[in-house]
Formats: structure tokens, C-alpha cells, sequence
């Protein structure tokens, strides 16, 4: 959503200006689709030159993750703090065999299948589900825990983080190949140097839409979704931390709420539960399995 309205606001301005001032749109529609056409193919094309079908489909999966916004909302942490809590005291109070049901089958547990957002995100379910099975196998060192577990979601975000990068550095390339859009309809231009002075004008005015247009999508357009894919991969980084201090908390022999709350502590605060609410939920849940 925030996408699209930063785009009607600069296209607005932008060309609401250049009406105001009294610029025609006349030349700039008529080179607008050729230049355009160049400029576009360009930066695709290099793009694609500089990257295998895999890169690619994750910079088109993070260009859909940019528009779409974050992909956990408030009610997601407070999901998984639940889910961690339930894991956390069945962990510590039930036997080996038990714990291994959910583990080994998140999709039959009567556990994971409680949170279906949850669910639907594998690469969540398989960081939490591997780190317990972690400990089950006795790897109860929390500070190797904690570094193999970092290592992991390091890896996935930097995957992630591939479209942010592929974007930045597209818009970087656009105002040079904006410029070789403007020398290709100077050199048409010269080539009908004996036309009057109007059409020169005309054919003038479309080489600069070359220029301007590479540097207007650079930095109005590309650069700011660039931006925003990074950021909200940063964001979405956040619920990967909580699973992180949770497990470590825990092979820390900590009781499952303090766990859960180390976890909460690192949650935004703008989607942070209060700890009144998950302490109430928490309770329910007690009272549910007794």
C-alpha cells in the first residue's frame, strides 16, 4: 500500500510542477515509450546477465514481499510466543519420545497446527523444530547454541536480501543507462541536422527524456523499493531473534515463561505484546493442559 501511494505523491508532484510551469507533455509522451522502452530493457537485461534463474526468483519473491509489507504482524509474535511457550514446558516436562512427535511432524502436531500463519512459513517451522531437536540430542551449550542458530538466520536473511541488492544495484546503472538513451537520440538528431529548427527541437527535447528518465526511476522509483524490500527483511529478521534468545534462554535451564519473556525482548516495540497480555495466555494455557 505504501508502495503505490509514494508513487502517485512523486508522480504527482513531479509532473504536476512540470504542468505548473508550463512544460507540454507533447515531446515527452512522444519519446516517453522509445526511450523508456531502451532504458527498461537495459536494466532488465543486465540484470538478468548478472544473475542465474535462482537470483532471480528471489528478487522477484522479495519485490512481492515489498509491496505486500511485512510479513509478521503483532498477531504473528504473539503466536509465536505462545508456540514457544507450549514447546518450552512440554520440553522441560514431558519425555523424550513425546517432544519428538511434534518435532518430527510439525504439521500432525496438535501444537504447530494452532498457529496456521505459522505453519504456512516452512523455513519458520524448520529453524524451530531443528533447534529443538538440538536439544534433544543434548547440544545444551548455550553459547554454541546461540552461534549455530545466529549462523542459520544469517544465511536466510542474506538470501533475502538478495532483491534489496539486485534493486540498488539496478538504480545505480539507471542514470548511466539513461544517458546512453540520450547519446543514441542525439546521434538520430545529427543525422537530420538539415530539418528545421522545430523538429530539431522536438527530436532534442526526446533525447533529454533519455536522460531524465533514467535518473528519475533511479532515485524516485527503484532506489526508495530497494530500500523498502531491505528494510522489511530487517524487520521480518526480528521474529527469527525471538526463536534465537528463546532456545538459548532455555538450554540456560531458565523456566518456559522467563524464556518466552527473554524473547519478547526482542520484538519491536510497535508489534510487541504487553506482558500482562502473554502472561494471561500463558496461564490459559496451563490451566488448559491441567
Amino acid at each position: 500500500m505504501m508502495i503505490p501511494l509514494g508513487l502517485l505523491v512523486v508522480m504527482g508532484l513531479v509532473f504536476g510542477g512540470f504542468t505548473l510551469s508550463g512544460g507540454k507533455f507533447d515531446v515527452l509522451l512522444h519519446a516517453l515509450p522509445f526511450e523508456g522502452m531502451m532504458i527498461a530493457g537495459a536494466s532488465i537485461g543486465a540484470l538478468i546477465i548478472a544473475s542465474d534463474m535462482s537470483r532471480l526468483k528471489l528478487t522477484l519473491g522479495g519485490l512481492k514481499r515489498a509491496m505486500a509489507g511485512p510479513r509478521w504482524k503483532a498477531a504473528d509474535y504473539s503466536d509465536l510466543l505462545l508456540l514457544l511457550y507450549e514447546l518450552t514446558r512440554l520440553q522441560r516436562n514431558s519425555t523424550p519420545v513425546e517432544m519428538e512427535q511434534h518435532i518430527e511432524s510439525p504439521e500432525d502436531s496438535d501444537i504447530f497446527t494452532k498457529y496456521p500463519r505459522i505453519m504456512k512459513d516452512k523455513s519458520t517451522v524448520n529453524l524451530i523444530a531443528d533447534s529443538f531437536r538440538m536439544v534433544m540430542l543434548n547440544f545444551d551449550n548455550p553459547h554454541q547454541m546461540e552461534d549455530v542458530i545466529e549462523k542459520r538466520i544469517e544465511t536466510t536473511l542474506e538470501e533475502r536480501m538478495i532483491a534489496g541488492h539486485s534493486l540498488t544495484v539496478m538504480a545505480d546503472g539507471l542514470p548511466a543507462i539513461g544517458i546512453v538513451a540520450a547519446v543514441l537520440g542525439v546521434i538520430k538528431t545529427m543525422s537530420s541536422v538539415d530539418q528545421p529548427p522545430e523538429i530539431l527541437g522536438v527530436m532534442i527535447g526526446g533525447a533529454l527524456v533519455g536522460t531524465f528518465l533514467g535518473v528519475f526511476l533511479a532515485y524516485c522509483v527503484v532506489q526508495p523499493i530497494a530500500e523498502r524490500a531491505r528494510s522489511i527483511e530487517e524487520l521480518d529478521y526480528s521474529f527469527s531473534k525471538v526463536i534465537r534468545d528463546t532456545l538459548v534462554a532455555m538450554t540456560q535451564q531458565h523456566p518456559p515463561n522467563i524464556c518466552v519473556e527473554i524473547g519478547r525482548g526482542n520484538i519491536p516495540e510497535r508489534l510487541r505484546p504487553s506482558f500482562d497480555q502473554i502472561d494471561e495466555q500463558q496461564r490459559n494455557i496451563s490451566r488448559a493442559a491441567a
